[in-house]
């Protein structure tokens, strides 16, 4: 059975506590939504990682989200860390949250990742957003302002 949200919230608040702070993020701002999920989100110098629970699968995720004037870009830190060449190829890493314990395995080791590709996406925004395309990123204009 897959942990409850106030389970996940108190985990990711204990696994990123020292994270956060080294890299000077703040958060977490935590939210359950009306789908099947739960995310807490670390913000600082320009970046947004996302922590993602699916409450359904037993999956949790980190994201790394960026934006600049145009677009808005998101990437799992995994993705992320072997397009930057920080890691060697995926799979290195656990998702798995069906249980408390697959649940700390997998944040400790994402969150491990998110320390790797920091210094990567907290500088220029524009070369940020070029290295998460490169990580096939999500990637979403903007809404021009008339």
């Amino acid at each position: 059975m897959v942990p409850g949200v106030r389970v996940f919230f108190t985990e990711v608040r204990a696994t990123c506590a020292d994270a956060a702070a080294r890299l000077g993020l703040d958060g977490p701002d935590e939210r359950a939504s009306d789908r099947p999920l739960a995310v807490a989100a670390y913000t600082g110098s320009g970046v947004t990682y996302e922590v993602v629970l699916g409450l359904w699968d037993g999956h949790v995720e980190i994201h790394a989200c960026r934006e600049t004037e145009s677009t808005l870009c998101k990437v799992s830190v995994e993705r992320l860390t072997v397009a930057a060449g920080v890691v060697d190829r995926r799979g290195r890493v656990s998702f798995g949250a069906r249980s408390l314990r697959q649940m700390r395995k997998s944040l400790a080791g994402q969150v491990r990742y998110v320390e790797l590709v920091h210094p990567l996406v907290a500088g220029d925004a524009d070369a940020a957003v070029e290295l998460m395309r490169g990580a096939d990123a999500r990637e979403w204009s903007k809404p021009t302002v008339r």
